[in-house]
């Protein structure tokens, strides 16, 4: 078994039972869109592989900020445990001033086109957390570069997990609430790449690029141009929005002929109000992303 590209020779079963969507399944639940520590969950790439076993997940796909090296650990331990692992990243874009995410998926884990645009965006993230930090001294909120992790991806719910350590705040939310979060007084965007760009080097490496969460947009206008750029597919099932929210998505996945995924965004202690599982694929959705032609 080959557990980043999917082996032709596997088929999906026969669709059985019906599931909260009204749609018929087959028991088989893959969760597209989870993070570890290696970028900002909580968990370990064994503890995430454990807990997918434990809750009855089929099948997974890490989805680290600017990080695939989960996938080292993951993808041994994935085989054992037998849940299939499809490969997956999530960065960081903005277009036209809007922030957004793009997931890759089904590239080889020694992509390079990926590991180099991984490398890119470590380094901008690293001087954007030190421009949050000038910002949170100036609010007389001490933290130094040496006192957030030296490995992974270091972002913003590190530093709020540093606040919390050091009494600065009461809580994770109240963090961001007051500080981190966009618009707020300590918030920097720091540089940023396109999403053409992002589209391009997932292409270059056979990789294929979906619109994360579009739910989150505030405008759905937006949205529906932004994909008319060269994207795959869409998320279109999404941490715990209601049905009639994914729906417009799948219909305009549809509309447009794009692949469709979906995923709890599991990020752990993080966001604890949000569990692994919560959203989901099935066998049919999972194989037509991660089984190469």
């Amino acid at each position: 078994m080959v557990y980043f590209i999917i082996s032709q020779s596997l088929a999906p079963n026969p669709k059985k039972g019906c599931d909260v969507r009204g749609q018929r399944y087959d028991m088989f639940r893959a969760d597209l869109h989870c993070h570890t520590h290696c970028s900002d969950g909580s968990l370990s790439p064994e503890e995430l592989i454990l807990l997918a076993e434990k809750i009855g997940l089929k099948g997974l796909a890490i989805t680290d900020h600017d990080s695939i090296a989960a996938y080292s650990i993951a993808l041994p331990l994935a085989k054992q445990r037998d849940i299939l692992l499809g490969t997956g990243v999530e960065f960081s874009c903005v277009h036209q001033g809007v922030s957004v995410h793009v997931l890759g998926y089904a590239f080889t884990p020694d992509a390079l086109p990926v590991k180099t645009l991984c490398e890119k965006h470590q380094k901008r993230r690293k001087e954007r957390n030190a421009a949050i930090l000038a910002n949170l001294r100036r609010h007389s909120l001490f933290i130094e570069e040496r006192e957030l992790p030296q490995k992974g991806t270091i972002g913003r719910p590190h530093i709020a997990q540093i606040m919390l350590q050091k009494n600065y705040v009461g809580s994770l939310q109240e963090a961001f609430q007051r500080y981190l979060a966009e618009g707020k007084c300590c918030y920097e965007q720091g540089a940023s790449f396109s999403v053409e760009e992002t589209l391009e080097v997932l292409h270059s490496a056979q990789a294929k690029a979906f619109l994360a969460h579009p739910h989150l947009m505030e405008k759905a206008a937006f949205a529906r141009k932004l994909l008319e750029l060269p994207f795959d597919g869409v998320e279109c099932y999404y941490a715990k929005c209601l049905p009639q929210d994914e729906g417009r998505w799948l219909r305009l996945a549809k509309e447009r002929k794009l692949l469709v995924s979906g995923g709890s965004d599991f990020h752990g202690s993080f966001k604890p109000h949000i569990p692994l599982g919560a959203s989901w694929v099935d066998e049919q959705t999972f194989y037509t992303i991660f089984q190469h032609a």
